[in-house]
């Protein structure tokens, strides 16, 4: 058994694929496929099921994948401990952000941390909160920046900030004229939101249930699946209906003020908490405090600060969307 064998059988658990794990590796595919069939007799298990057009991991297979990628990080941290301290900041950072933060919190973010950490590139990825997760656990993403709560086993998290939720309405919506909108007031309007998957809609419904929006047989009128808060901030310029946003996603500037209006919640308001998440073997700790300093530096004005020490998340409680 080798370390090479070792990425092997990780890559091919995540790509269930032989020629794109072997891609992943830089490696032929008889090379990789002969490597994993030689670790399979030396364990004496089957780790993968081969069909003709999938791959899929056995139960064993998945105990081993797992202990493979603990290995794996291991022994970069090694490799890390070797270094000096200041190398921490060299190489590429692989972050991910869920939908409703990324492009809000980047723009700020990116030239924040640059400015601390020249020599550190970004690979920026944006996706579900279940995708960044599975990512963050198999080494492929280093940290994310996700929505509380997110509970998973050997990961800690950073709340960074408090943002609370805001109505984007027409500039020509009744509703304008109150300086704050209780949750009540939305019942019976046609609230776009996203659809099943996003997090944030989750959250928008169980803080503001009258935005779930009804018809007399208690079924949707009208859910935005699958868009994007953009196109979402779109439709409601063009005077489909309102909708509800965390406070850095609003953007009303972006459009002139007879076209849109912001109005903020009666309190308490309903709001969210955006966190920092990483492995606990992650082995370039100074990494997070020069992303947790370069979003304390951002311009989101319209949040809370809300950062204290990391905890590790609890093993056994459920996992978020």
């Amino acid at each position: 058994m080798n370390l090479s064998e070792l990425r092997y059988v990780v890559a091919l658990a995540r790509e269930r694929h032989f020629g794109r794990a072997a891609a992943a590796c830089f490696v032929s595919q008889p090379t990789l496929s002969v490597a994993i069939r030689k670790l399979e007799d030396e364990l004496g298990v089957t780790l993968f099921e081969r069909a003709s057009h999938e791959v899929r991991v056995t139960s064993a297979g998945e105990r081993v994948v797992e202990k493979a990628q603990q290995a794996l990080e291991a022994v970069e941290s090694v490799r890390q401990a070797a270094r000096a301290e200041s190398d921490q900041l060299s190489g590429p950072l692989r972050i991910g952000a869920i939908y409703t933060i990324g492009p809000y919190l980047f723009p700020d973010l990116i030239p924040n941390l640059n400015e601390r950490a020249p020599d550190m590139p970004l690979i920026v990825e944006e996706n579900y909160t279940a995708v960044l997760s599975e990512k963050l656990k198999q080494g492929d993403l280093d940290v994310i920046v996700i929505s509380l709560p997110f509970d998973e086993p050997n990961i800690l998290t950073l709340p960074l900030y408090e943002e609370p939720f805001v109505i984007l309405l027409p500039a020509s919506h009744p509703l304008t004229g109150r300086k704050t909108i209780a949750p009540r007031n939305l019942e019976g309007e046609t609230v776009l939101m996203l659809g099943a998957g996003h997090c944030f809609r989750d959250q928008v419904i169980e803080a503001c249930p009258a935005c779930a929006p009804k018809a007399g047989d208690g079924s949707p009128v009208y859910t935005a699946e699958g868009s994007s808060l953009e196109t979402i901030r779109h439709m409601v310029a063009s005077g489909m209906g309102l909708t509800v946003l965390p406070c850095t996603a609003a953007g009303a500037d972006r459009y002139s003020q007879r076209l849109l209006a912001i109005r903020r919640f009666t309190r308490p308001a309903p709001s969210r908490v955006v966190a920092l998440a990483w492995r606990a073997s992650f082995p370039r700790p100074k990494v997070i405090d020069a992303v947790k300093d370069a979003v304390a530096a951002s311009q989101l004005t319209c949040i809370q600060p809300k950062v204290r020490k990391p905890r590790k998340a609890a093993a056994n409680r459920g996992k978020t969307s």
